[in-house]
């Protein structure tokens, strides 16, 4: 599907990096996907879907099988030798999560998790909500994040939704500020946030923590999108709960993520439940239990023990290749696809592409949701636009990626239109028939995004694969 909106590729890679010579300094990150990543170039991969997981490095896999390997690990929960040499293990992972995020242990403590949504769910869960509580987010919000209102609800606490404003998906700070002024004294209130956007790509102020948490709230940050190409210094700032998925960093593991929390407002939270691993002592004939202190209450049964070395392998390798690089490479372009994608247009001058988020680089990451426009001006199907991708060895994202406010709010979808569709269908409700509800009106969009290994030529493909739409007949788009 080439396009006369082509440029050759090496041309456009040379003019990009004239623009931007401090691109050579991450030129380390090329050559380190040709050895650890060669995988990919090799069966014609062009890998634009780090948001949802990251790529792993083949020295991982190997570091960690090698430790496998060498020793005998048994289950923790014992003071045997091997169960003393898989604890030892754990907790070198423990600490080293700590150390990557410049959390100091005696403020905050690692809970190690399934994902990012279940360190989500053990704090919405757990946290005391009442009556006369309030549970504040913003529209921009992973639907874990959202799914904690349940939890506040039931418990009958306020749930507030801040707004964003289109087009740039940017908070609205003076709403926001107001909501914070909203809180009874008396109780436990919890703001909740994303650091960076899985829709949008906007990073949102890391101010916000302090200036919540002066005015009495608990702050919980989703950081799942964010710590891939960028630091957290929790030396620096302070939130009560972050949550993270290890594999969206470096890949491997899947199935690990951590809740990592201060000690202070660990203490707040109340389990309903108890399982094993959790207690220090329970009774069935004396119907009571005592729960365990720290990270150890929080931790359901058995931990995936032999999977933990792998985070600080992880961790270990991103230290090595250096954040700050990938943080410089992912933002210069991020920079350059907006503009090029930006750019093109059909013969009549109308573009093909709408992005929704900044246009620019910044206070964004390298995560972009967009849409397509035929010549007649009416947006493609995204799931047209992703079966075409499919065939080009392209591997992007479509739909609302499980933020539906952002989406909504993005693609103009009203409060007015949605009760609509839910009353008309309470129970139960199926894609098509949504989408029939709202006038077949945009229900996704397609999300492209860069990590650690992104190249020129993989922007530079999607780019091409974007402008092989133009002047297409809109019957057959």
């Amino acid at each position: 599907m080439q396009s006369r909106h082509a440029i050759p590729p090496l041309d456009a890679e040379a003019d990009f990096r004239a623009a931007h010579p401090e691109f050579e300094a991450t030129r380390s990150l090329d050559e380190l996907r040709a050895t650890e990543y060669s995988r990919v170039d090799r069966d014609g991969h062009v890998f634009l879907d780090y948001t949802a997981g990251g790529l792993y490095a083949e020295s991982q896999v190997r570091a960690h099988a090698e430790l496998l390997l060498s020793g005998v690990f048994g289950n923790p929960h014992s003071t045997n030798p091997t169960s003393l040499a898989t604890t030892e293990m754990v907790e070198r992972a423990r600490a080293y999560v700590l150390e990557f995020f410049g959390a100091s242990p005696d403020e905050y403590v690692v809970c190690f998790t399934q994902n990012a949504s279940g360190a989500l769910r053990l704090v919405g869960e757990a946290y005391p909500f009442s009556p006369l509580s309030h549970y504040l987010l913003t529209f921009d919000n992973h639907n874990s994040v959202n799914g904690i209102r349940e939890f506040a609800r039931a418990r009958g606490a306020r749930v507030t939704y801040a707004p964003v404003i289109p087009p740039d998906m940017r908070i609205d700070a003076d709403r926001l500020a107001g909501y914070l002024e909203e809180r009874a004294t008396d109780s436990s209130n919890l703001f909740a946030y994303p650091a960076q956007s899985n829709f949008s790509g906007v990073r949102h102020s890391l101010d916000w923590i302090e200036r919540a948490q002066s005015r009495g709230w608990d702050v919980l940050l989703d950081a799942a999108a964010f710590v891939p190409t960028n630091r957290l210094d929790l030396s620096r700032w302070h939130p009560d709960f972050v949550t993270v998925s290890f594999y969206k960093i470096f890949g491997y593991p899947t199935g690990v993520g951590a809740l990592i929390a201060r000690k202070s407002a660990l203490r707040k939270l109340h389990r309903p439940w108890f399982a094993g691993g959790t207690i220090t002592v329970a009774s069935v004939q004396g119907d009571r239990f005592y729960m365990a202190e720290g990270a150890q209450a929080f931790e359901d049964g058995t931990l995936d023990y032999l999977s933990l070395p792998a985070v600080e392998i992880g961790l270990r390798h991103i230290d090595r290749v250096g954040l700050d690089r990938i943080h410089t490479r992912v933002g210069l372009l991020t920079e350059w696809l907006l503009a090029a994608l930006g750019a093109l247009r059909h013969a009549d001058g109308r573009p093909i592409v709408r992005i929704y988020g900044p246009l620019d680089a910044t206070d964004r990451g390298g995560t972009i949701a967009l849409n397509l426009y035929d010549a007649g001006g009416h947006f493609i199907d995204h799931r047209v636009v992703e079966q075409r991708a499919n065939e080009a060895g392209i591997s992007l994202r479509t739909g609302c990626f499980c933020n539906p406010g952002g989406g909504e709010v993005a693609l103009g979808l009203s409060a007015t239109e949605l009760s609509a569709c839910f009353v008309r269908s309470p129970d139960r409700l199926a894609i098509d028939e949504f989408r029939r509800c709202i006038d077949h009106k945009s229900t996704g969009a397609v999300r492209v995004s860069l990590g650690i290994v992104s190249t020129f030529a993989d922007v530079h493909g999607f780019v091409e694969f974007v402008a092989g739409f133009a002047d297409e007949d809109p019957a057959e788009a």
